[in-house]
């Protein structure tokens, strides 16, 4: 089920990216230990009294050259967009201001439930300054401080308060779910026609099944599959489309729902962070991931060129280092032919299961080939390990001490599960608990 959607709206300097890391927590500084994993945030995943739901910061949403007041109004637009909850944030120290209620009026048009916050309310005398802040309209104002954590509990008691069910259309089991995320521009819409166009697709179109999405269902050599439109970039194009940030916004959407995600480059251009930014929250996401380089038909190249691409995309993408890359034309579909034996392979082992039996010799004889690290004279003793999930593959390993499992061993035994067992294509989890 599609986790509700926070937006945290309102005028620069009322202190929105702090009340958003104090949410958050340590998701937005640590996002995971691996170079090339982004930690630029504006859209992470947060929970409250069971409630899990995703936070969107738009003082991460820059608008170009745009003036101050638009600039105001478009971040506030493409909340209100994505939003089913928005939490508005103004400064109790410089009290009501002309674009406090500049965004008010916007916020008065969206119909979404406005949770009214008075930030850099610091101690208890001046909880006076929120009162001015009752004239905006949207009932009982909630004093805070985002530095200090104060009020967040009751102001976060409120936004659940307004968190509704949210259905979409269920798929069998057996139908591989992809979406195509990546910056404008990358040619992800001549893709999916390029897929769809194909003499062996069946193709049915279900709309509505997600807000501002378009499920198109089609059978591929005799295998059902769902693409999950990211939805949108035809939406009010011109502020989105001058905005690569929001790309991800709507990227997210997609991606919670989806098997198996496609990383579209674009070949002529290259690589730029805003691509390393999108395919870091795929990975994130624990999906399965084909990188797609789209273009290709348009860049010069002689019978070194793919080699060094992939080189070059395997060193800014490190931590997509299971990702099977396919080489083609949306345009003129060439090299389309390798793409859905890539989408079928993994989602496949995003789904796979190992035998325990099988699992624990692999383990062995990788602790045998490298006996296991010490720290301060303890050594790691490794036990047991089990499968206890899939999508992505989970493995949960028993040992003595939990904190004696470094990083690199775990991915030294990650390389070894991947190369007893495949897993390309997916990224895979191991968890460390100590044997009771």
């Amino acid at each position: 089920m599609p986790k509700p959607v926070v937006a945290i709206v309102g005028r620069p300097n009322v202190g929105k990216s702090t009340i958003f890391n104090r949410i958050v927590g340590e998701r937005v500084s640590i996002v995971e230990d691996i170079p090339g994993v982004t930690r630029d945030r504006i859209y992470a995943e947060a929970e409250w009294l069971t409630h899990q739901f995703n936070i969107i910061d738009t003082g991460g949403i820059e608008i170009g050259d745009e003036p101050f007041l638009a600039q105001i109004r478009h971040q506030a637009e493409i909340a209100i967009d994505e939003a089913d909850v928005i939490i508005f944030v103004t400064n109790g120290r410089e009290g009501l201001t002309a674009a406090d209620e500049e965004v008010a009026k916007i916020l008065y048009r969206s119909n979404k439930p406005v949770v009214l916050a008075v930030n850099k309310i610091d101690n208890p005398n001046m909880r006076e300054q929120i009162f001015d802040f009752y004239s905006l309209g949207f009932g009982e104002p909630f004093p805070i401080s985002g530095s200090h954590g104060i009020g967040l509990g009751d102001l976060l008691d409120e936004v659940v308060k307004h968190f509704k069910n949210k259905t979409e259309e269920e798929y069998d089991e057996d139908i591989i779910k992809f979406s195509l995320i990546g910056r404008p521009n990358v040619g992800k819409s001549s893709l999916v026609n390029a897929i769809l166009g194909e003499e062996r697709v069946i193709v049915s179109d279900i709309a509505g099944t997600t807000r501002d999405a378009i499920d198109t269902t089609f059978t591929y050599n005799g295998q059902d599959f769902v693409i999950i439109d990211t939805a949108g970039m035809r939406k009010k194009g011109k502020v989105y489309e001058s905005t690569e940030k929001y790309s991800v916004l709507r990227a997210l959407k997609a991606i919670e729902r989806s098997d198996v995600v496609l990383v579209v480059l674009n070949g002529e251009e290259g690589i730029i962070e805003q691509d390393k930014r999108i395919a870091g929250y795929a990975h994130e996401a624990g999906k399965g991931v084909v990188i797609v380089v789209n273009k290709w038909d348009a860049v010069e190249k002689d019978e070194k060129t793919m080699k060094q691409f992939e080189q070059k995309i395997r060193d800014h993408f490190l931590f997509l280092d299971y990702a099977p890359m396919v080489f083609l034309s949306a345009k003129t579909k060439k090299r389309l032919h390798t793409l859905m034996p890539n989408i079928i392979m993994a989602s496949e082992n995003h789904a796979k299961r190992v035998q325990t039996n099988v699992l624990n010799d692999v383990i062995m004889d990788a602790v045998a080939m490298n006996p296991t690290p010490t720290d301060k004279g303890t050594r790691l003793k490794i036990y047991y390990a089990t499968q206890v999930a899939v999508k992505p593959p989970t493995f949960v390993i028993f040992v003595n001490d939990p904190e004696l499992l470094h990083f690199s061993y775990e991915r030294f035994l990650e390389n070894r599960i991947r190369d007893a067992f495949g897993f390309e294509g997916t990224p895979i989890k191991i968890i460390a608990r100590a044997r009771k």
